[in-house]
């Protein structure tokens, strides 16, 4: 079953590959309970296919880097990415993205969250594996208030100036 605006965000682990090691947070990998990481908080969570990718890379990403600020003055609490990568890739994806600090870069690397939340899709044929649809959602206290997944193919529905005219 798809997750729809009104669902609970299902219960999951994603990695976040940190670079600065902080009070609870290590060097490196760390696991990151999503229901625990969205209670009381306004997420904005967007999701791609892979890392280093075309579309990710020049406009998905980038979109989201540079609102934002516009999204933090709508109350917004964090900004996630999310892939069917390892913490490593992603670590580094953010990186290069300059992206630290901005948009936490969510490690979904077996796609197990992509499946929990309906929305993941089978690109074997392009040798990608069980990977994410490209979907953006705003969550609410674990709750979904808006959801935008794309066709496949498309980049038109997930991007940061959409969901940010979403929020009013």
């Amino acid at each position: 079953m798809t997750i729809k605006i009104g669902d609970r965000l299902p219960e999951a682990t994603l990695t976040e590959f940190i670079d600065i090691e902080t009070k609870g947070c290590a060097l490196g990998p760390n696991s990151v309970n999503v229901l625990d990481s969205v209670k009381d908080k306004k997420i904005v969570i967007f999701a791609v296919p892979g890392a280093f990718t075309p579309t990710c890379s020049e406009k998905h990403v980038p979109g989201y880097v540079q609102h934002a600020d516009a999204f933090k003055a709508k109350g917004v609490s964090e900004i996630w990415c999310v892939a069917a990568n390892d913490a490593f890739v992603m670590g580094a994806w953010g990186r290069d993205q300059k992206a630290t600090g901005v948009v936490r870069m969510m490690a979904d690397g077996n796609a197990t969250y992509a499946k929990a939340l309906g929305l993941d899709v089978d690109l074997s044929k392009f040798g990608m594996g069980t990977r994410s649809q490209r979907y953006s959602m705003l969550v609410e206290n674990g709750v979904v208030t808006q959801l935008n997944v794309e066709q496949s193919g498309k980049f038109e529905v997930s991007n940061a100036e959409t969901l940010l005219g979403q929020l009013g």
